[in-house]
C-alpha cells in the first residue's frame, strides 16, 4: 500500500541535459497540436529537464542547467493524459501543463534535439504509471482479504472427531498372517526324536552283492537217475583239498551240504 505523503521520498526517474521550451498558439481544432506551428528556431527557454516521482505523482521539472534553479514544473497524475500530450507531426515535441502552486497553470511546448531523449522521456513516464497501477491492484487485493470473513477451522468446545483406522489394522493383520503362513510352509518342524540341528545325510545307493548261481549238485532231480560221476582224482584238486575244512565251517554257519 502507498505510504502517507509525509513518509514518501522523492526519486529521480530521468534526467536530460538539454530541452527547449516554446510558446504555443491556442489549439484551433480537435486535431491536436502541431510542432510546425511553433517557432522552432526561436525557443523561449533552454535548460535541463528532470523527472521525479513522489508517491503516485510524477513531476516534470525544468531547471537551469548550471544553478539548478527551478523554471517551471508540471505535476503528472496520469499518463497518457491531459497534462502531457504528444504532437501530431513529430515524436520529439510534447505539450505539458505547468503549474505555479497557486492554482494558475499554462500550456507550453517542449522539444528535444535528440530523438533518443524524447524516447527516454516517454518511457520514464510509462514505467512509473505502470508501477502505480500494479501497486493499486495489490492494495485492492489486500483490502479484499482483510474485509473477507475469516474461516474458523478451530474445534468448538466439546467437539470431537472420530478417525476410523480399522481398515489399516485389517490389512496389517492379514499381511502378518500371510507372512507367517508362508514361513510355516517353507520351514517344517523336525520329526520327534531328531535334533533340529543334526543334518540327515542323503541316502546312498545300496551295494548289491551278486548272488552265486545255485549249484547243480544241490538240486535233486527225483524223476531221472543221477548220472554216475567219477570221483575226482587227487591230482585235479591239487592244493584245494583244504577246501573241505572250509565247507565244514560253512555247514556250521548254516549251509547244508548234500
Amino acid at each position: 500500500m502507498m505510504a502517507d505523503s509525509s513518509d514518501q521520498y522523492e526519486s529521480v526517474l530521468c534526467v536530460k541535459s538539454e530541452v527547449h521550451v516554446y510558446r504555443i498558439p491556442p489549439r484551433s481544432s480537435n486535431r491536436g497540436y502541431r510542432a510546425a506551428d511553433w517557432k522552432l528556431d526561436e525557443p523561449a527557454w533552454s535548460g535541463r529537464m528532470k523527472i521525479t516521482a513522489k508517491g503516485k505523482t510524477a513531476f516534470i521539472k525544468l531547471e537551469d542547467r548550471i544553478t539548478g534553479e527551478l523554471f517551471a514544473q508540471a505535476p503528472v497524475d496520469q499518463y497518457p493524459g491531459s497534462v502531457v500530450e504528444s504532437v501530431s507531426d513529430s515524436s520529439r515535441y510534447f505539450v505539458i501543463k505547468i503549474e505555479d502552486g497557486n492554482g494558475r497553470h499554462a500550456f507550453i511546448g517542449i522539444g528535444f534535439a535528440d530523438r533518443g531523449d524524447s524516447f527516454d522521456f516517454n518511457v520514464a513516464l510509462q514505467d512509473h504509471f505502470k508501477w502505480v497501477k500494479q501497486e493499486g491492484e495489490l492494495a485492492r487485493q489486500e483490502a479484499a482479504q482483510v474485509s473477507a470473513p475469516k474461516l474458523d477451522l478451530g474445534f468448538k468446545e466439546g467437539q470431537t472427531i472420530k478417525i476410523n483406522i480399522g481398515n489399516i489394522k485389517k490389512k496389517d493383520s492379514g499381511g502378518a498372517a500371510g507372512k507367517s503362513r508362508s514361513m510355516s510352509g517353507s520351514l517344517l518342524p523336525p520329526p520327534p526324536g531328531v535334533k533340529s540341528s543334526a543334518l540327515v545325510p542323503p541316502p546312498t545307493a545300496q551295494q548289491t552283492t551278486p548272488t552265486a548261481p545255485p549249484s547243480t549238485g544241490m538240486i535233486l532231480d527225483f524223476g531221472a537217475p543221477a548220472p554216475a560221476v567219477a570221483p575226482p582224482s587227487q591230482d585235479q584238486w591239487g592244493d584245494f583239498t583244504a577246501a573241505g575244512s572250509g565247507a565244514a565251517q560253512d555247514s556250521r554257519s548254516g549251509w547244508v551240504q548234500f
